[in-house]
């Protein structure tokens, strides 16, 4: 699977931790699920979707985990933003 990464200064990537929602085809067992033990998994459909607090770091490591199951990615969403400084005029999550 090819992807483009934005860049951490596309103003898209924000290294603080953020709310991630993963959404892997296919219903995963305890067994699986526990390879991703910083995550909430739970079923939707017939897809799985987990979702934790992740920094990019750890959204990587996820990201890479699900690659090394050779389980297939179908989205990764970020929920929530961290609060930029005050005086940045942006604010919280959509």
């Amino acid at each position: 699977m090819r992807a483009h990464l934005a860049a951490l200064h596309d103003g898209l990537m924000d290294p603080a931790p953020a709310l991630f929602a993963i959404r892997i085809k296919g219903q995963l067992g305890a067994t699986v699920l526990s390879a991703f033990p910083v995550m909430v998994g739970r079923q939707d459909g017939t897809d799985t979707v987990l979702t934790g607090l992740l920094d990019r770091s750890a959204l990587f490591g996820v990201l890479a985990e699900v690659e090394a199951l050779g389980l297939e990615l179908l989205e990764v969403r970020q929920l929530t933003r961290h609060r930029k400084s005050p005086g940045s005029g942006e604010s919280i999550s959509p």
